[in-house]
């Protein structure tokens, strides 16, 4: 039984992940990243599932990392933090080889973390309005583990501006580089789903499954070695005394020490 997630399946074999922490905007915990590895895995394999719609429960798609989680990675030693690191690192890629076609339903908000699973879907449909950011340089952290999936989806030039400064920047925008596929009204946004669901489920099963393993062929997504060396970037942020500060002025609602202006 998943306590951080939910899976639906209806006869036609489209299967619903929700995100459930609706009262935590849906940020990832501890929990619920090892849940989402569970999830990928046996979507992947069950052969009734012909399309997976990777959605949020409550106001919000995913708020990015749980905070409470990032000061126990912060808190702990060496040993526990790479552990913490290659967990999310491994959630992100049991979605990115995923062999089925995955769609992200997007409303609310999606930061740090969520930007990231936003770009390991196929194609994502989200909602006019909501904020978008990466905004871990203003806790003293960096988009490590997520950046390979991210980079490739909006592009160098926006990862600059997007990774560096953490800006918040709105849905028009995260359309324009790439990160949302179309956009929806909140009223249209489930029909905006089911358009592009259908075009799947009148395609072969094994071919789309092939068709995605060749593009990772063609334009290769991250090997091991990149993998394992965000791990040890994230890790390094981690031990830094600046999240250690950036965290706790976001608990204390205060400005960290290097905010000026």
């Amino acid at each position: 039984m998943f306590e951080t997630i939910e899976i639906e399946l209806d006869g036609r074999g489209i299967a619903r992940l929700w995100l459930n922490r609706p009262d935590k905007h849906n940020t990832l915990s501890g929990r619920m990243i090892e849940e989402l590895t569970e999830a990928a895995a046996r979507l992947g394999a069950d052969p009734a599932v012909r399309v997976v719609i990777l959605g949020g429960r409550g106001t919000s798609f995913c708020a990015g990392g749980d905070l409470d989680w990032m000061k126990a990675q912060i808190a702990g030693d060496a040993g526990s933090r790479g552990a913490g690191a290659r967990a999310l690192a491994m959630m992100l890629r049991a979605l990115d080889l995923m062999p089925k076609p995955l769609i992200g339903r997007i409303h609310g908000q999606a930061f740090g973390g969520g930007v990231g699973m936003m770009s390991v879907c196929d194609l994502t449909v989200g909602v006019s309005g909501p904020k978008f950011g990466l905004t871990e340089t203003k806790l003293g952290l960096i988009p490590a583990t997520i950046s390979p999936y991210v980079v490739a989806r909006m592009g160098v030039a926006a990862a600059r501006r997007h990774f560096l400064a953490s800006r918040l920047f709105d849905a028009e925008e995260a359309h324009r580089i790439g990160l949302l596929s179309s956009l929806a009204t909140p009223e249209t946004l489930d029909q905006a789903v089911m358009a592009e669901v259908e075009p799947f489920l009148a395609c072969a099963p094994g071919a789309i499954a092939d068709a995605k393993a060749l593009i990772r062929t063609v334009a290769p997504g991250p090997d091991e070695a990149l993998i394992d060396r965000t791990i040890g970037l994230l890790v390094d942020r981690w031990q830094d005394p600046e999240s250690g500060e950036g965290i706790g002025a976001f608990f204390e609602k205060r400005p960290p020490a290097w905010a000026k202006g």
